[in-house]
């Protein structure tokens, strides 16, 4: 199916041109383009973010997954409670969970104080907030199905011989 064959392909580089697209799933430009518009028009594709690694940048970002019990909301269950929480700038993601907790929510800012004010500020007292549990993240390896860093296959393990 060519939609789910561009979908491959642009989920781990969105700037793979309607040609090499084309060329790559044996198809026309026109095709591919057509695909992507409906796509679009649908929101299936939502948008071309980049992936960045601020790592390997000066400037310093803070990322933490903040697990979120919720009280449902009679007649709309989380969505409401997810829309308000994602229309804040320091929100990068919202999930719906399984299990222990109801919603994750994925908090970027310039520091861990930053993070902090914002779940005991903005987050934490939210009407339907139950709880929250916050989690910082020490360092990515790979995200969006990219890897962060490289690889090494140096094995430091001792070889023991009898």
């Amino acid at each position: 199916m060519l939609q789910e064959d561009i979908l491959k392909i642009i989920s781990k580089n969105s700037k793979t041109s309607v040609e090499d697209l084309a060329a790559m799933l044996e198809s026309t430009p026109e095709e591919v383009a057509a695909c992507i518009d409906e796509m679009e028009k649908n929101g299936v594709i939502c948008g071309y973010p980049a992936l960045i690694n601020w790592d390997k940048t000066e400037h310093e970002i803070v990322t933490a997954l903040i697990e979120v019990k919720v009280a449902p909301q009679r007649g709309r269950g989380f969505d409401k409670v997810a829309e308000r929480i994602y229309q804040f700038d320091e929100v990068a993601s919202v999930y719906l969970m399984s299990g222990g907790f109801d919603l994750t929510v994925i908090v970027q800012g310039n520091s861990m104080k930053e993070v902090a004010r914002f779940v005991a500020t903005k987050l934490a007292p939210m009407e339907s907030i139950v709880g929250t549990g916050t989690h910082f993240v020490m360092k990515r390896y790979k995200d969006h199905g990219l890897p962060l860093v490289k690889a090494t296959n140096d094995d430091e393990r001792m070889l023991i011989t009898p």
